[in-house]
């Protein structure tokens, strides 16, 4: 029922202003907490103190309440408490003028529950999009130096808050794939495959990788001008950055580049071929980007990747998502933190959460700007 509701008042909504935001939160044996409790009174929250008190786990215990994860651990037993068996979240959101609390809840015997108003979901999945969300923190510089996994992460994240059945597909293609692989280790002896159990494989492998593509293909014609247009407001002049978007499936359908693959895929023992292929590529100059840019650019285009993805949430939802900004200050120069935080804090509308060992430099920052917030010191 619950879903129901909610879905209905965002396509309602999208006409006027619909506003979510994060009213409270408690937290119990979450990594290092043991039982807390935090309020959030205004638009604008800095979460301050000291290196190593938590100010990082408290921005991840809200993200998970949102996507109904941890970002820096993909294993919920991560995020118990060292000595303790289980953990709880709890979250008092705002949507759109409406209560909604938010339950995640990890038993002592490995079991995850998440609920909406005590509606526990049969699909945790479901929940996704619902209360968007979007974090920038110091790990995520691997979206410009690391590999493609990071950037197709990034991607999906966005995605699967944009499109339910997106994350539906995705979830399709990474178990087939799997299974598909599984199946392709198992051909030692080459004289045994089963190419009728491969086509089923890849006509399902098409069915879902072809949905995937479409969309990310969709997605990112509005998302890749927003990274060009925010890189040059963060960086306060104009550079020649460009973004783009590579797959296999450019020039071919999946059906066809599965079965030209098929043979080198047994000698693989894995799947060489589609979407998990996937890349954006970013430029300089017409340069490679990650070996030409300079630390200050790097910065510059990480945060415009985090700020598109935002913008484009807030124009599918008719609202701007909750946003996480984690050590900040502590990654960008002056320059680039005012336009960063002039963008974010007084363009914007959204509620947004902001780490920073140094509380006086917070208030600072939000006094320039002209804007009200509100301090949780974390000891």
């Amino acid at each position: 029922m619950f879903l129901v509701i909610v879905i209905l008042q965002i396509q309602v909504s999208k006409k006027g202003q619909l506003i979510l935001s994060l009213r409270s939160i408690s937290v119990f044996q979450f990594k290092n907490y043991q039982s807390s409790r935090f309020s959030f009174d205004e638009r604008i929250i800095g979460i301050c103190g000291p290196n190593g008190t938590g100010k990082t786990n408290l921005v991840d215990a809200i993200y998970s309440l949102c996507f109904t994860k941890s970002y820096f651990n993909r294993s919920d037993q991560q995020n118990v408490k060292h000595g303790e068996q289980g953990f709880r979240v709890e979250g008092d959101f705002e949507l759109n003028g409406r209560p909604v609390k938010v339950t995640s809840i990890l038993r002592e015997t490995g079991k995850k529950e998440f609920s909406a108003d005590g509606q526990v979901y049969d699909r945790i999945s479901k929940h996704i999009g619902i209360l968007p969300a979007v974090i920038i923190a110091p790990d995520d510089a691997e979206l410009i130096t690391g590999g493609s996994e990071e950037r197709r992460r990034y991607l999906d994240t966005l995605f699967s808050q944009l499109d339910p059945e997106y994350l539906q597909e995705l979830m399709a293609w990474n178990r087939v794939t799997a299974q598909r692989n599984v199946y392709l280790k198992s051909c030692a002896d080459k004289r045994l495959v089963n190419h009728y159990l491969l086509d089923t494989y890849d006509l399902q492998l098409s069915k879902h990788g072809s949905y995937i593509y479409r969309k990310r293909k969709e997605f990112i014609a509005g998302l890749l001008p927003l990274v060009t247009r925010f890189y040059a407001e963060i960086a306060g002049k104009d550079e020649d950055v460009t973004a783009t978007y590579e797959s296999q499936l450019h020039d071919s359908d999946l059906e066809t580049l599965l079965k030209a693959n098929r043979e080198k895929d047994i000698i693989l023992q894995r799947t060489s071929t589609g979407v998990h292929k996937d890349d954006l590529s970013f430029g300089l100059s017409d340069r490679p980007f990650k070996t030409e840019a300079s630390q200050g650019q790097r910065k510059s285009l990480l945060f415009s990747l985090k700020l598109a993805e935002f913008e484009i949430l807030k124009q599918h939802k008719g609202f701007a998502p909750i946003l996480l900004l984690d050590d900040v200050f502590e990654k960008l120069d002056e320059t680039r933190i005012k336009n960063l935080l002039t963008e974010v804090c007084i363009r914007n509308q959204g509620q947004i959460f902001i780490t920073d060992t140094h509380a006086d430099r917070f208030a600072e920052s939000m006094n320039y700007l002209g804007i009200k917030f509100y301090v949780v010191d974390i000891l």
